[in-house]
């Protein structure tokens, strides 16, 4: 059994606006070294899970353990340390300072931790640049560069600090079908290293990356499926198992 990284247990949000809570008791285990995706219809939760797991939003009731001790306890400066230390982000916009080139974008996240020398991070950056497959672009700055450029050095800067935790929320909502093929190849190869990826996503091609795939509905998980790692050349039967799942769950 792999440990467990992070837990959260009867999470409950409400939103004034709503009649019914947007998380509704959910009970979550997130695990070393998975590829877990959530997946389910707009309004189902996922993405308001995936920040409420990071602690980027605040619960209602409910509890989640990152290192046996309980995020939601935590006052606002612990919350930054931790996503600054433990956890590495990824949105479906780069958000990536536009009068930075891609690679101060990068090597801001690393000086503002302070884990390496700055030589050291310099280092760093360059080797996650490269590793992305955008050193090329490195002194350009984000409006001169293509969308899936913007987001794989997003990507770098997500683990500039080695994150124990990758959170990821529609990462390619905003790309075209090559670009979300180079983010979720970069993705794949994280994980295959030991990476710990939460994601949420609509789309079964992007799913079909995962090892483990949550189905959410009414804030609540409903199901799970598990997948091997994936292979050279299994993706479309990946997708297919993941279709006929959906469907069973009349999705």
């Amino acid at each position: 059994m792999k440990p467990v990284i992070l837990e959260g247990s009867g999470i409950t949000k409400k939103f004034e606006e709503a009649d019914t809570p947007v998380l509704n008791n959910v009970n979550i285990e997130l695990y070393d070294g998975d590829f877990t995706v959530i997946m389910g219809a707009s309004g189902a939760g996922k993405s308001t899970l995936l920040y409420s797991l990071s602690g980027m939003n605040a619960i209602d009731e409910g509890k989640i353990l990152y290192n046996d001790d309980d995020i939601t306890t935590f006052r606002e400066k612990q919350k930054a340390k931790l996503r600054s230390d433990a956890f590495g982000f990824v949105f479906q916009q780069t958000n990536l300072v536009s009068n930075l080139t891609l690679l101060e974008n990068v090597a801001v996240a690393g000086y503002l931790n302070k884990k390496r020398t700055t030589n050291e991070t310099d280092e760093k950056v360059k080797q996650l640049l490269k590793q992305m497959d955008v050193a090329h672009a490195m002194d350009r700055l984000p409006s001169k560069v293509s969308g899936g450029e913007a987001q794989r050095a997003a990507i770098a800067r997500a683990i500039i600090n080695d994150p124990k935790m990758l959170f990821a929320d529609e990462p390619t909502g905003a790309l075209n079908r090559r670009n979300s093929d180079e983010v979720l190849s970069i993705l794949q190869k994280l994980h295959e290293q030991g990476q710990s990826i939460l994601m949420v996503t609509h789309d079964m091609h992007a799913a079909a990356y995962g090892t483990r795939i949550l189905y959410m509905e009414d804030g609540k998980i409903l199901a799970e499926m598990k997948l091997a790692s994936m292979i050279k050349d299994d993706l479309k039967e990946r997708e297919a198992r993941i279709h006929e799942w959906l469907t069973s769950l009349n999705w």
